[in-house]
């Protein structure tokens, strides 16, 4: 999240990358932060309550509530930690999106999606 498009640095970010089976429930998830702390921060307790889970809203607000019970800001940066825990649930709700979208079919060129 940045507060404007041009010459702004995002505010935080997230990366989040999901291992999902066949029944919807997450495997596995790597998920880290940025701009939240003096070096990029790896999610590793929502990464935890994420395994095993169907990622409902439940399950994402109770992930990002377990990365960040621990966290407090200084003075003018407290924002963030809401912020941060908003991003979380965003870009995971992105993977899962991702995940969905069809490959391309062997041989297709870029852009074309499957066969007719």
């Amino acid at each position: 999240m940045r507060d404007r498009h041009s010459y702004a640095f995002a505010l935080v970010s997230v990366a989040a990358i999901l291992d999902v089976d066949a029944d919807e429930k997450i495997r596995e998830a790597r998920i880290a932060l940025g701009g939240v702390a003096m070096k990029p921060w790896r999610a590793t307790q929502a990464e935890k309550v994420l395994a095993g889970q169907k990622p409902d809203d439940e399950a994402l607000r109770a992930a990002a509530d377990a990365e960040l019970q621990n966290a407090h800001g200084y003075e003018y940066n407290t924002f963030k930690i809401e912020l941060a825990r908003r991003c979380i649930r965003r870009a995971i709700n992105q993977a899962l999106v991702v995940g969905q979208t069809p490959s391309p079919a062997p041989g297709a060129s870029p852009g074309q999606k499957g066969s007719s």
